[in-house]
């Protein structure tokens, strides 16, 4: 809101001053050159569709939402948030184990309520899941995730992928950092506006 008076405030002044009306903002330049959230997203989702179509992984969420979800994930939403931006969130596990085999990982993850070097031994030991999950005093199905996290984390098949996405997400930082440096201290900016960056409208 502030801004926008400032901006009304010069425009007013530059009026008052040259009689022409209407300022081209230097942003409405950079914004063309910009890529915005939706375009990253798509971008990802091709990535995602050679992943899925090779066979790396399986999940019921479909190319786009798993891009919505690595873009929510750097966005720093949770799982159920994320679920939520997805249109369900009964959906939370099934992101959670999507963003674990994207080794989109949290601190949580790896916080166990037993020595993971123990249970890796177990794992390789022959013993049943029901077997170890005994041993370590928790559920079957909370030892496959741990044993998920693991396999996920030391997993380089997708890597590559891995990669290309990250270099997406990493320009759609650049983008960001120089839309905010444009629009920094946008009055002490917009005085510097040339005369070729006025529209005569009168």
């Amino acid at each position: 809101m502030q801004e926008d008076k400032r901006k009304r405030e010069l425009l007013q002044l530059f009026s008052n001053i040259s009689g022409k009306t209407k300022i081209v903002e230097p942003m409405k330049k950079i914004h063309g050159t910009l890529r915005d959230r939706d375009a990253v997203e798509r971008e990802i989702a091709l990535v995602m569709r050679e992943i899925l179509e090779q066979g790396f992984f399986k999940t019921k969420l479909k190319p786009i939402q798993l891009a919505r979800l690595i873009s929510a994930y750097y966005a720093g939403k949770n799982d159920t948030e994320i679920a939520r931006e997805l249109g369900d969130e009964k959906l939370s596990k099934t992101v959670a184990r999507a963003r674990v085999r994207l080794k989109l990982f949290r601190d949580l993850d790896f916080k166990m309520p037993f020595d993971q070097k123990r249970m890796e031994e177990l794992l390789s030991s022959g013993k049943t899941m029901k077997e170890i999950s005994d041993e370590l005093g928790v559920s079957p199905s909370t030892l496959r995730e741990y044993r998920h996290v693991i396999e996920q984390r030391d997993d380089t098949t997708i890597d590559p992928f891995i990669e290309r996405i990250r270099d997406v997400m990493e320009d759609r930082d650049l983008s960001e950092q120089m839309t905010r440096s444009a629009t920094k201290d946008s009055l002490g900016e917009s005085i510097d506006i040339t005369e070729a960056e006025l529209i005569d409208v009168t």
